[in-house]
C-alpha cells in the first residue's frame, strides 16, 4: 500500500509554536511524523511512504518527500498528481494511536473508506483513485462556486455519500476511531493532549 502524508499546510492556526511545524510537535519524546512513519513502516512490511511537502525538514528516514504540483485551497492536500488507485491519505498533524494504525491497515476497502471521529476525519483509504478524483474536484468546484463553505476532507466524505453539506454526520464507509488518535490544529490542542 501507498500511504501519503499530507504534510504541506500552511500552519496559520499553528503561528509557529515552539518554533517548529506541527507535524514535528513530539508527544511521548517522538515527533508525531516521524511516529507516524515508523508505525506504517513497521506495521506494512510493503508500505510505500510519501510525506508530501516543499520543505526539506520533511525528509524523514523511512519516507519520501514529495512537492505538490499546486497547493492553493486546503483540498489540493490531497495531491492530484499522486491520487490512484491502493493509496491512504493520512494527515501529518495528526497523533495516532497503534490501534488506529492497525485498523486503517486492515480495513479492506471496497472503494473509499474514511477514518476519524465525529469531529474530524484522519485518514482516507481508497481502492477507486478515479472515483476519489472524481469526489475531490466536484468539492473544489462547489467551493470556488460559493456553493459550499469549506473544502476539505469532510466535504469529500459528503460528496461521496450523497450527504448534504452542512454540520458533521456519518452514515457509513466511515470507522470511528474511539482510541487516543487526534489531530492538532492549535498551540492549546496540543498543550491539552500532552497534560
Amino acid at each position: 500500500m501507498k500511504y501519503i502524508i499530507m504534510a504541506d499546510g500552511k500552519g496559520s492556526r499553528w503561528q509557529n509554536y515552539n518554533e517548529i511545524p506541527k507535524h514535528f510537535a513530539e508527544v511521548d519524546g517522538e515527533p508525531i511524523i516521524v511516529r507516524t512513519v515508523r508505525l506504517l513502516n513497521e506495521k506494512d512490511a510493503e508500505s510505500e511512504v510519501i510525506i508530501t511537502s516543499h520543505d526539506e525538514r520533511y525528509d524523514i528516514c523511512g519516507a519520501r518527500r514529495y512537492e505538490p504540483l499546486d497547493n492553493v485551497l486546503e483540498i489540493d492536500r490531497f495531491t492530484e498528481e499522486l491520487i490512484e488507485d491502493d493509496i491512504c491519505f493520512l494527515y501529518g498533524d495528526t497523533y495516532y494511536a497503534e490501534e488506529a494504525i492497525d485498523a486503517i491497515i486492515s480495513e479492506e476497502v471496497g472503494d473509499i473508506h474514511f477514518f476519524g471521529t465525529e469531529k474530524s476525519i484522519v485518514a482516507i483509504k481508497i481502492k477507486d483513485g478515479e472515483l476519489f478524483r472524481n469526489h475531490v474536484h466536484r468539492v473544489r468546484e462547489l467551493y470556488l462556486g460559493n456553493k459550499i463553505k469549506k473544502c476539505i476532507g469532510w466535504q469529500v466524505y459528503q460528496s461521496f455519500m450523497k450527504l448534504p453539506f452542512e454540520g458533521k454526520s456519518i452514515r457509513g464507509k466511515f470507522t470511528v476511531l474511539s482510541d487516543r488518535t487526534e489531530d492538532f490544529n492549535t498551540p492549546e490542542e496540543y498543550i491539552k493532549r500532552k497534560n
